[in-house]
């Protein structure tokens, strides 16, 4: 937490410290005129305000300590350029664009990259360099045994946390007292390690000792708790195996809870808000809609105006999607006869020439109309604007635990894979790769680009046939 606001306060300092200079040159070095003072120190609202929003959206700092050089190149040129499209955009809706110097959001732009991206660099610096060894970082002891000391401390060292410096060690089930492992003291060992700690520095101590039992390892921690010392007690190779471990309370019990991926409540908060405002939105599109396109369907062929069926969603959940018609009303028993022609590998049904599918079904389905009562859905929460296809319980009870990750979140209106040209996609394994990477690399940025990429999807009417 320390982390991620120190970088957010480095970030404000530097586009303010940017913007400053960039008007600065523009009206007293390139050309000596008067500026509207008033006027610029609302742009700088402006700036500062996206900065946030940009730290908010786009998590961009989760792995600051853990990216290269080349790599905090990268997303400081993508930071300051979506600043800048940002202002572009904020000036245009306001109706300030004609007052803002068009010079200024080049000098901007340099600027903003070199200041921040050697910010950044200078930052990483000091609290690797400097920091890890001052008397204000915290001092670690790690216990562990001979056979893992040397991979535990190493390990310790090469990792990227900037606030921890490694004073000693002690190796539980040997005497290498005097020595040293990575050039890192070893103090003690298990028949002095106590008498040896209460004289120490020490504010946290470090435990890896696989195999030991687990009432040892308890007196262990309550000793060194007694002495007031944090204690990290390193769950065998679960921790480092799988980087979503963590401890949480549950009835009174400390129990470590293991997850391939876990999402920030703070923004899945945000992603629902956008849901309820993209499907009431939605919604009232629908109900422009819906009084022709019902008209149309009912013209073209006897049935219901809406078709609905029971679709499986996040985790297992039965929920009843809504769809406007597109189909014959005998187009489920029909399927049966039509298995043979499937033209997608795997678990899904697709037919490019479905005979199901009305005169009417075939325009609604090409240009997404079919699809809009299920902002409905959106509404109710049991689907998202973004995430994974909802399956059908035939093919749901046909899934293996690979598949099921699929539904380890809600399920989308639209998804990764619809933006990659549905109709082009034949085989259900591909599906399902390009649902699992947006389920590891799922973020609000990532939300806002696959929304954008369906709006042009469906104006060029791209992927639905």
């Amino acid at each position: 937490m320390i982390e991620a606001y120190s970088i957010l306060l480095i970030d404000l300092l530097c586009v303010l410290i940017s913007y400053g200079f960039s008007v600065y040159i523009r009206f007293h070095v390139i050309r000596q005129e008067q500026y509207p003072r008033d006027f610029h120190i609302t742009v700088g609202a402006y700036i500062v305000a996206l900065c946030l929003l940009y730290s908010l959206l786009f998590d961009a700092n989760s792995n600051f300590f853990y990216r290269g050089w080349l790599r905090e190149l990268y997303y400081t040129v993508r930071y300051t350029l979506i600043i800048v499209v940002g202002l572009v955009v904020v000036l245009y809706l306001t109706q300030q664009s004609y007052e803002f110097s068009r010079l200024i959001y080049s000098v901007f732009l340099a600027l903003n990259i070199v200041i921040t991206y050697s910010a950044h660099m200078a930052f990483k610096k000091v609290m690797w360099k400097y920091y890890r060894g001052s008397a204000g970082s915290t001092k670690m002891l790690v216990v562990t045994l001979d056979i893992t000391a040397d991979e535990v401390i190493g390990s310790l060292l090469q990792g990227k946390e900037w606030y921890y410096d490694i004073t000693a060690a002690a190796v539980y089930d040997a005497d290498r007292a005097g020595g040293s492992i990575r050039s890192v003291p070893v103090v003690a060992s298990k028949k002095n390690l106590y008498d040896v700690v209460v004289q120490m520095l020490v504010d946290e101590v470090f435990i890896c000792l696989p195999g030991v039992p687990a009432l040892e390892i308890r007196d262990m921690i309550r000793r060194f708790e007694e002495m007031g010392l944090v204690c990290h007690y390193n769950v065998d190779i679960f921790s480092r195996s799988n980087p979503n471990t963590y401890v949480q309370k549950m009835a009174g019990y400390s129990v470590i809870s293991f997850a391939l991926k876990t999402m920030d409540s703070r923004r899945l908060l945000i992603k629902r808000m956008m849901d309820i405002f993209g499907g009431a939105l939605g919604l009232a599109v629908t109900g422009v809609l819906t009084p022709f396109v019902a008209l149309a369907i009912k013209l073209d062929s006897p049935g219901p105006v809406f078709f609905s069926q029971i679709r499986i969603g996040k985790n297992g959940r039965r929920f009843r999607i809504w769809k406007f018609r597109s189909m014959y009303v005998d187009a489920e028993e029909r399927k049966k006869d039509l298995e043979s022609q499937n033209e997608v590998k795997g678990l899904m049904f697709k037919m490019e020439d479905d005979p199901r599918i009305t005169r009417v079904g075939k325009f609604i389905r090409r240009t997404s109309i079919d699809e809009t009562p299920q902002f409905l859905n959106i509404l109710l929460g049991n689907m998202s604007l973004v995430g994974t296809r909802p399956p059908t319980e035939d093919e749901f009870e046909q899934y293996t635990g690979y598949y099921r990750r699929r539904m380890s979140i809600t399920p989308g209106l639209t998804g990764m894979w619809q933006v990659s040209g549905r109709s082009d996609i034949r085989d259900f394994e591909q599906i399902v790769k390009l649902d699992l990477e947006y389920i590891d690399n799922w973020s609000l940025g990532l939300d806002i680009k696959i929304l954008f990429k369906t709006v042009f999807a469906v104006l060029g009417r791209k992927g639905s046939k």
